[in-house]
């Protein structure tokens, strides 16, 4: 560490303190004898995201953090749960130790996830991820949530109320004659 006075290539630690992601270390110029203050954090590896035309794009938390949002808009989610699932999927595409992973691979990873944690910001986000062409195969994702093995949370609302339920069955029924 040069000193911000001299510019001596030699100091001595004084004092280090744990801050909120790094470290803070109290410095003294071996030349000039003057103290100044050094703050050292971790820098992840820059990571990048490859976009379906091939091209290449930093990975901006923000960028995923707004779509999962989005998706999650006026659901009855815990505060701070869209956060964690952000955290989560941060976390396992920078543990891959890759420095290039594929928009789909992160896409897939979003999917899986809100699946398990809101099945109606599921399908938002799935009816922009996948493009879906029509409505036949936006119908078919919604019929595979509803055989899907683990219930929704309890404090999700359904994707058909209860009461409207008979009401779609009579119409239905009413149909096929």
């Amino acid at each position: 560490m040069n000193c911000p006075f001299c510019g001596y290539f030699d100091s001595k630690v004084i004092d280090s303190r744990d801050v909120n992601d790094g470290v803070r270390r109290r410095r003294q110029c071996l030349r000039c004898e003057l103290r100044f203050t050094t703050y050292e954090r971790i820098q992840p590896v820059s990571l990048f995201v490859i976009k379906k035309d091939g091209r290449r794009e930093e990975f901006r938390r923000e960028k995923l953090l707004t779509g999962i949002r989005k998706a999650c808009e006026k659901r009855p989610l815990p505060s701070d749960a869209v956060d964690k699932l952000v955290d989560e999927i941060e976390g396992e595409l920078y543990q891959t130790g890759k420095a290039e992973i594929p928009g789909s691979a992160i896409g897939d990873m979003v999917m899986a996830k809100l699946k398990k944690l809101d099945h109606i910001a599921y399908i938002r986000f799935a009816s922009v991820y996948r493009d879906f062409a029509d409505i036949t195969e936006l119908k078919q994702e919604v019929d595979s949530l509803a055989g899907h093995s683990t219930a929704p949370p309890a404090d999700q609302l359904p994707l058909i109320p209860p009461e409207a339920l008979p009401v779609m069955v009579k119409a239905k029924r009413r149909v096929r004659r």
